[in-house]
């Protein structure tokens, strides 16, 4: 049994299953969402004139036809179509729309986004599909793994597993640290080391980061779904061992966002988001490796990153927030897309792991605020930023952009969807259960 399953067993069995039929009376809204999701991008982010999909699509829907083209963007939207691929099949439906659409975006990113001479993905192309930065930032190697994966799971694409097993031993090759272990930030095109490791101008200059290895160890776990051999579960043990050992603080319960080269924290302050993401993002590694060892060994970090985003995290709109500034000794109190979409998922988690009906709550409130001011209703997608005023979109960068794809969004409406269902078929054998017997004693 899903050891998720046996948690919610051992704890208030009736008031579990009240609060659990609540949860699962949800189901439609999530699927109609995945379904508003995906028809947004199937309309507005394909670029038909130089192929592949839009580099940026303004909170309008206008298209910036010559804006440039990123790695993680591309790699996320190849990744988004296949699972939504897998999820229709895993419901018994052909999504010939889907399967088509990420074989567009795996055609166009092997023709233009790999690098042919020296492996791996160019960080950006222009409009015209020429290279417009080489560097190679391994966080955006780790999201080719995570799609070439997933396409590979959908189709049987040898190509797309090769590609999965090539990038992945590059960064095996090219990114580890040998001495200190974990992953280096970036490199340069042909692998040789950088003095500039920032992934985005706001970020430190860091030669580890959480959000490295984090994403790091969601392409290990994707990669072993589809080629669950030694190898590949040697480097997601590592990965595992080394965002629990140095990246997640466990007498605070916060990730270190920033690191020097021998684990020294030089962060600037937690963030709320992705230590939610990281407690899901964790117990799904856990599981799909399935040493119960290293599980029983850190799950308790896992659970120490939910009860710190829900203890510190949330705003008082039920929101979560984006992070704590270190300086001002205050919580910033804006909010990201991706932020409530991966608390969604992180707090559903953590009420099938703990048992807790806070963490029920906590997801119910969140939805609710995504409904009122994360959607745009106008035509389904999100905005980047929360609007609090329905008739003012506010200061939005974008619906589709360099750093706002399907993923985040539509990764939660999967995830939430199938968990729920789980659970609802949980519920239907415990019924047929109680009634055979029944039926043995009368």
């Amino acid at each position: 049994m899903d050891t998720r399953m046996e948690s919610l067993e051992a704890v208030a069995p009736q008031a579990q299953r009240t609060q659990q039929h609540v949860l699962t009376k949800l189901i439609p809204e999530f699927d109609h969402q995945l379904k508003d999701i995906a028809r947004w991008w199937r309309d507005h982010s394909l670029d038909e004139e130089h192929g592949g999909f839009l580099g940026e699509v303004s909170v309008y829907n206008i298209p910036h036809a010559q804006a440039d083209k990123g790695v993680v963007l591309n790699a996320r939207i190849l990744w988004f179509f296949s699972e939504l691929g897998l999820h229709h099949r895993a419901q018994g439906e052909s999504d010939v729309e889907a399967i088509a659409l990420a074989q567009r975006a795996f055609d166009y990113f092997v023709q233009y986004f790999d690098d042919a001479e020296h492996g791996g993905a160019f960080w950006s192309l222009d409009y015209r599909g020429q290279v417009r930065e080489a560097k190679k930032q391994t966080y955006a190697q780790a999201f080719c793994i995570y799609g070439f994966a997933s396409f590979y799971r959908l189709t049987g694409n040898a190509q797309a597993l090769d590609k999965a097993l090539a990038y992945f031993r590059t960064i095996e090759t090219h990114c580890v640290d040998r001495t200190w272990g974990g992953y280096v930030e970036a490199v340069a095109r042909d692998w040789s080391p950088v003095s500039d490791f920032r992934l985005s101008e706001k970020d430190l200059n860091a030669p580890k980061t959480m959000n490295n290895h984090l994403h790091v160890l969601e392409a290990y776990t994707g990669l072993y779904r589809a080629l669950p051999t030694e190898e590949v579960a040697a480097a997601l043990r590592a990965s595992i061992e080394w965002f629990c050992d140095y990246i997640v603080n466990g007498e605070n319960g916060h990730l270190r966002l920033f690191l020097d080269m021998e684990w020294q924290d030089i962060s600037g302050g937690y963030s709320y988001g992705h230590d939610i993401e990281g407690s899901w993002l964790l117990t799904e590694a856990l599981e799909v490796l399935g040493d119960h060892a290293l599980e029983a060994r850190y799950m308790p970090l896992a659970r120490a990153l939910g009860e710190s985003c829900l203890r510190e995290g949330i705003g008082e709109r039920g929101q979560v927030l984006d992070h704590f500034d270190f300086k001002t000794r205050a919580r910033q109190l804006d909010s990201e897309w991706w932020v409530q979409a991966e608390a969604l998922v992180g707090f559903l988690n953590m009420w099938e792991v703990t048992g807790s009906d806070d963490y029920a709550r906590a997801f119910e409130a969140v939805w609710k605020y995504v409904k009122s001011f994360q959607i745009d209703h106008d035509d389904g997608e999100w905005l980047y930023h929360a609007s609090l005023d329905r008739a003012n979109k506010g200061d939005q960068r974008y619906k589709l952009g360099f750093w706002k794809g399907p993923y985040h969004n539509g990764r939660a409406m999967m995830e939430v969807s199938q968990r729920l269902v789980r659970l609802v078929h949980q519920e239907s054998g415990e019924k047929i259960q109680e009634e055979a017997v029944r039926e043995t004693i009368a």
